[in-house]
């Protein structure tokens, strides 16, 4: 089920708020700049949750591709779109379409009702939401863009199409992992989220079983698509060892990938204003 509507982007309240909002739980979320001249945007469902929905905007002109922008929070209900949506003006202004994506998360509340495996069915039906617009699929390239859990599902999706209950969607051309939780064992033995990943999983990791490494980005390794993981070198939310072990992995067995190191922490890779973001930006040009 899909419906179509347009969207105008709520005006919100400082970036600065992305660290107390993320530290203490605060509804408080950073300023959306406004969008490029020419742009438009469109929300598009997926299912009736209140969820399960994507806004798509579109550059003035032809799009050079397609950015998806998966929001983090360690895949927590009370954090939402909100924390994608100021990555996209950027985006567009640099001719980008970005399809910000919401999904069910962990916990009680508005935003719950996800986990293991309907977290991963949401961002998988988010992502084919792109097959059933005129967006140009077949030559452009399509990239996940996702930060802290957001870049465990962005990786992730690049893998979705191997496993049978989320195959045949659309696939994947590039992966940029923001800070991403790349190696579930690794982030549930350090206490990552305070047992974020166990409560995703609804249980403790285990990736000799199948079941868990087929959401585990470190055990899908070697990926087709290239993966660039920009990482803030101060991160103690999510250590760049996260991106180095996922990365060292990926090389050692045939993959494109690359460790990004930038200054800053957890939240400066996701500032528009930022250095961080301007060399994600760089990435994308040069695809």
């Amino acid at each position: 089920m899909r419906r179509r509507s347009l969207l105008t982007l709520p005006a919100l309240a400082g970036l600065t708020a992305v660290v107390g909002a993320c530290a203490t739980g605060s509804q408080e979320v950073p300023t959306v700049p406004a969008p490029a001249d020419g742009s438009t945007t469109e929300r598009l469902t997926y299912g009736d949750d209140p969820s399960q929905y994507a806004v798509l905007t579109r550059p003035a002109g032809t799009p050079r591709g397609v950015v998806v922008v998966v929001h983090g929070g360690f895949w927590k209900a009370e954090y939402g779109i909100e924390y994608a949506e100021p990555l996209v003006p950027s985006l567009v202004a640099a001719g980008w379409a970005a399809l910000a994506l919401e999904y069910r998360r962990v916990g009680g509340g508005d935003g719950g009702g996800g986990g293991v495996p309907e977290t991963l069915d949401d961002v998988a039906a988010g992502i084919d939401l792109l097959a059933t617009t005129d967006l140009d699929l077949a030559t452009a390239p399509v990239v996940a863009v996702g930060h802290s859990a957001g870049g465990h599902l962005a990786t992730w999706a690049a893998s979705r199409t191997r496993h049978d209950r989320w195959a045949g969607g659309v696939e994947l051309t590039h992966v940029v992992s923001q800070a991403g939780v790349l190696d579930l064992a690794g982030a549930h033995a350090a206490g990552l989220g305070g047992g974020a990943v166990a409560a995703f999983l609804g249980h403790a990791p285990d990736v000799s079983d199948p079941a868990d490494a087929a959401v585990d980005p470190l055990s899908q390794v070697p990926l087709e698509q290239p993966v660039w993981c920009v990482h803030g070198r101060d991160d103690t939310i999510v250590p760049p060892p996260q991106s180095q072990r996922y990365v060292d992995a990926a090389l050692a067995a045939g993959a494109q990938a690359e460790l990004v190191q930038v200054e800053g922490d957890h939240f400066t890779v996701v500032d528009p204003a930022s250095a961080a973001w301007t060399r994600t930006l760089e990435i994308l040009d040069a695809l």
